[in-house]
């Protein structure tokens, strides 16, 4: 999510429902072919026994994420805060279940999913929030549970941008920052990071920098971590 214009003065930002819900189909016309996003669900995937619990935040059309985990064999939920999204993804990903709601009302049993995938959906909250979100999923992983996700690497909060031709506001950490959350305010043990770039398909939409990370719930009583942000 690079910034590609300048906002015009006055112009109201975006929720993230409003701007998903206008995107629909183009999002995933954008972005379904991101090479990182496949590598990870195919890491997690060949992690996985079939039938595993997995969680896909900010789940938007259903491909190819919770596709490519439903065809896999695997138990697979989806959320996400546009109507559209959740329509689309009913449609295209029958397999799986999809439900209309934000990262921050969800709720689970700590310990409920085998693995979370988290693609991007942090970038319009707060860094508060985005903190409280990663927490929350941590506490939702079973022991040994595998937390794949990717960001925008960037040093902001709450900046006014042009994407994909709306106005929105963002938030990110840099990338060390986001690494840094995942093992100290979530206890995770981080087993893969690497920063990319990728150019979304289509023409209103520049180069973006993306930070893909997996990581790992360390074995053990899962009420050893404290301040689960729940």
């Amino acid at each position: 999510m690079s910034e590609e214009g300048a906002q015009r003065p006055g112009e109201r930002t975006l929720s993230a429902a409003e701007l998903f819900d206008g995107l629909g189909a183009d999002y995933e016309k954008a972005f379904v072919r991101l090479p990182e996003q496949l590598a990870a669900v195919d890491w997690l995937t060949a992690r996985l026994p079939a039938g595993s619990r997995v969680l896909d935040v900010g789940s938007g059309t259903g491909r190819p994420v919770a596709a490519l985990l439903a065809r896999a064999g695997h138990d697979v939920t989806g959320i996400d805060v546009s109507a559209t999204m959740v329509r689309l993804a009913r449609e295209q990903v029958p397999g799986a279940r999809f439900e209309q709601c934000d990262v921050r009302d969800f709720e689970a049993p700590a310990g409920s999913f085998d693995a979370v995938c988290a693609f991007f959906p942090l970038l319009m909250m707060t860094r508060r929030d985005a903190v409280a979100a990663l927490r929350r999923m941590t506490d939702w992983l079973a022991p040994g549970g595998c937390l794949v996700s990717a960001t925008v690497p960037a040093d902001i909060e709450d900046v006014d941008i042009v994407w994909m031709g709306r106005p929105v506001r963002v938030s990110s950490f840099p990338a060390e920052e986001y690494v840094r959350l995942l093992r100290e305010e979530c206890g995770l043990e981080v087993l893969h990071q690497a920063v990319s770039v990728f150019q979304p398909d289509g023409p209103a939409v520049e180069p973006e920098e993306h930070l893909f990370c997996y990581a790992r719930r360390p074995d053990g009583d899962h009420n050893e971590r404290e301040g689960t942000g729940r």
